[in-house]
């Protein structure tokens, strides 16, 4: 689908840019992380006047392309990666197409994909395909390196994202006819992604945009026929960012726990990034420049997004009573403090245990943790559960390793809900609902 009508002047500061890196003239491909999140991202790239969307849906020549070039030691996301990235040049020619692979710092092997996607590339005789990121380094500010607006636009979408997926996840479950829940979200998608996408406009008249958007999706979820029950297990769904977000990955396992009788209530995108900004934060400290220029846009920015964040979530306070995000995610950081000091431990690790504890707080009834195998997040977090559990009354926590030949996935779902039914008889902490779960 094309972008919603508007100026379509790319700013020539912007068009040098794509032009020095060998973007002009090609289209810029995202993995899904998840798809909804991409697809608004990529609309959100689409507002400076550069082609940009989700690779299409992975399948099995994904798996088969990816392991040509991979080993198997690398990480299951990063085989989806590649493999897709593949099967898009195949399709679509080596000269139209370029790929975007963020990257970060910290024990996860993400950090690498980059470097391998490009070596392979280049063995493959594909040097002339650009492959660019954007860091956590610096909180992925980076992406300004295109446009100084487009750092805020891409916020918005990363919000608007889970706002969309969190709507998905309240209602999915209890919709009376299935499928609509699902077209709701993806027609939002849409919707949300014509207004980011948009040229040529303030960023006054994008919120606006976004906004009227984001409020047609609230009304479109309320109006989707639904039966709300309370002995529907709440599950908290935590780990490795690509494979708990990406369906295909983790064989689309939050829909097998709805299934089998659950809710899940997935961690947000919003989350990593405000985490990424802390480090950055801890990071300045730490080389002595707390009160430099870096610091001083840092602080302006976090404010920036604080009240953008805000902005867009006001509209569905009522849709999201007892589904709240943490105020700052230096509560889900002290929450792990006991079991994975955030000032040694790095990167997902410390969110899953951290957002584990905090969803407890909020009366989850089990925990999922997503994981490729080997993952080195996921190893450390299944060695601290155990006393995590012990600490939160028994709270059933499960951690789910995908490398692409899950077995006996549909069992060890079903017994999980059995156990998060059992401790939902007896926990201590009770759950908030919205108004229209009723009495």
């Amino acid at each position: 689908m094309a972008p919603a009508d508007g100026a379509k002047v790319m700013d020539p500061k912007v068009q040098k840019v794509l032009r020095e890196q060998g973007l002009e003239g090609r289209r810029l491909y995202l993995p899904h992380m998840p798809y909804g999140g991409s697809y608004l991202l990529a609309s959100a790239i689409r507002s400076i006047g550069m082609e940009a969307w989700p690779t299409t849906d992975s399948n099995e020549r994904t798996l088969e392309l990816g392991g040509r070039v991979t080993s198997g030691e690398e990480c299951y996301p990063q085989r989806i990666c590649i493999g897709d990235f593949l099967r898009i040049i195949e399709d679509e020619g080596r000269e139209n197409v370029a790929f975007l692979m963020p990257t970060a710092n910290g024990p996860c092997r993400f950090g690498q994909y980059l470097h391998l996607i490009r070596t392979t590339f280049d063995e493959m005789g594909y040097q002339d395909i650009p492959l660019i990121t954007i860091t956590s380094n610096d909180g992925y500010q980076s992406i300004g390196d295109y446009s100084i607006d487009l750092v805020r636009t891409a916020w918005r979408a990363v919000v608007a994202q889970d706002i969309l997926m969190k709507a998905l996840l309240k209602t999915r479950p209890y919709e009376r006819h299935k499928g609509d829940a699902d077209r709701v979200y993806l027609d939002s998608i849409v919707e949300v992604g014509e207004a980011l996408s948009l040229m040529g406009v303030s960023h006054r008249q994008r919120l606006a945009a976004v906004r009227a958007a984001l409020l047609k999706a609230r009304d479109r979820f309320r109006a989707i026929p639904a039966d709300y029950d309370r002995t529907r297990p709440l599950i908290g769904v935590v780990g490795e960012i690509f494979c708990r977000s990406n369906t295909f990955a983790n064989f689309d396992l939050v829909r097998v726990v709805e299934e089998h009788g659950g809710e899940c209530w997935l961690a947000d995108i919003g989350e990593w990034v405000w985490y990424t900004d802390d480090e950055h934060r801890r990071r300045l400290e730490a080389e002595g420049r707390k009160y430099s220029v870096e610091a001083a846009v840092r602080v302006i920015t976090t404010k920036i997004q604080r009240a953008d964040e805000h902005a867009l979530y006001r509209d569905w306070k009522d849709d999201f009573v007892g589904y709240e995000e943490p105020h700052d995610v230096r509560e889900v950081l002290r929450m792990s403090e006991p079991y994975l000091p955030y000032n040694g431990a790095l990167g997902e690790m410390v969110l899953s245990t951290g957002k584990s504890i905090y969803l407890y707080e909020k009366g989850a009834d089990g925990i999922i943790d997503i994981s490729p195998f080997s993952c080195m997040n996921g190893i450390v977090t299944q060695a601290v559960y155990p006393l995590v559990q012990r600490d939160l009354d028994g709270l059933p926590i499960r951690v789910f390793y995908f490398d692409g030949t899950q077995a006996d996935l549909e069992r060890d779902v079903g017994i999980f809900i059995e156990l998060a039914r059992t401790y939902q008889r007896r926990k201590k902490k009770v759950r908030r609902y919205p108004a229209y779960f009723g009495a």
